[in-house]
């Protein structure tokens, strides 16, 4: 029996509390079981933005201590500055109002671990946003869905109205990117809706 073929027998585990991650890997079909993971999320001094969040997610992945745990991890990135969740309302102001009318970085890393191996892969897309006024960003605020939001909105809720284009990985955004997930799962011989990994 080969590698491939005996990773696909295993269960595959989901080391995330994200329902949005849930549901990207239900859409493309991965059966999964959820485990709890408590990573300290703290971004190191000089650290670059793609390390930080590649190492997030191989943390998450490896703190799963499962057989086959998936870990991923998504940052807004803006003025090389990381925007992480707000912590009150004038912190997600304040990130709303940067993003205003520009164009910021979602990165979203990926990473699966076995205790044989681990590899992680990186999605980077560009988010431009329309002019934004305070009044909206407040009244956003107010419907409680920015509070847990890398860069304090969710591209796949209301905050949807805020973009004006984007270019690269729609699901990266979302905080999945499929395609390095597809990746993955396909190098680990793990199953998504065709059944076999093939």
């Amino acid at each position: 029996m080969t590698d491939a073929h005996r990773s696909s027998s295993q269960t595959l585990y989901l080391a995330s509390k994200s329902p949005r991650r849930r549901e990207l890997l239900r859409q493309i079909g991965v059966p999964f079981q959820i485990v709890s993971v408590d990573v300290p999320e703290i971004h190191e001094p000089g650290e670059a933005p793609e390390t930080y969040v590649a190492r997030l997610a191989a943390a998450k992945a490896r703190a799963g201590n499962r057989a086959v745990t998936l870990g991923a991890d998504t940052i807004v990135v803006c003025d090389e500055r990381v925007l992480e969740k707000p912590v009150d309302e004038a912190d997600a102001l304040a990130m709303l109002m940067q993003l205003s009318g520009r164009t910021h970085q979602v990165m979203s890393a990926v990473s699966l671990y076995t205790p044989a191996r681990q590899l992680t892969r990186t999605s980077v897309t560009e988010v431009r946003f329309r002019v934004l006024s305070r009044a909206e960003c407040s009244a956003y605020w107010r419907t409680g869905e920015p509070r847990d939001k890398a860069g304090g909105y969710a591209i796949q809720g209301l905050g949807a109205i805020f973009v004006a284009s984007i270019q690269g990985s729609y699901s990266g955004v979302v905080g999945l990117p499929i395609e390095q997930t597809w990746a993955l799962l396909k190098a680990f011989g793990l199953t998504w809706w065709q059944g076999d990994g093939g």
